[in-house]
């Protein structure tokens, strides 16, 4: 009889420590959130550049470019940076982003085939 009830506490912390670790788990996955940006991006190379070169900013998860929608999505962790952040990094990278225009210095470096208004797209 006292192993059963030995038992049944163990199995009871058990379960009662892994119900604690599911909230810790949840609230790691809240402490991310996303952004979608509108850019000025253009081609393939407009997308590679963009993906890997916000991919080492601060705080910054995830990065993903819709060639066709032009649309950037960010997943970052808001404990670190911000929308704002993100839309400037992506202004210094060379890309408009939302009504953040993209850094002249920066443009004047991008490949002609990245380049807005470009007639080889």
């Amino acid at each position: 009889m006292k192993k059963i009830t030995v038992l049944f506490a163990v199995m009871m912390m058990t379960m009662l420590l892994g119900a604690g670790n599911q909230t810790i788990a949840q609230e790691k996955k809240k402490s991310t959130e996303e952004v979608k940006i509108q850019t000025s991006a253009v081609c393939g190379m407009c997308k590679e550049r963009i993906e890997h070169d916000l991919s080492f900013e601060k705080g910054v998860k995830s990065v993903s470019l819709d060639n066709e929608t032009k649309i950037v999505t960010v997943g970052y962790s808001p404990k670190k940076t911000n929308p704002d952040n993100i839309r400037l990094a992506l202004s210094k990278i060379g890309y408009d982003a939302d009504n953040v225009a993209a850094d002249p210095v920066a443009y004047e470096k991008l490949p002609m085939c990245c380049k807005k208004g470009n007639k080889m797209h």
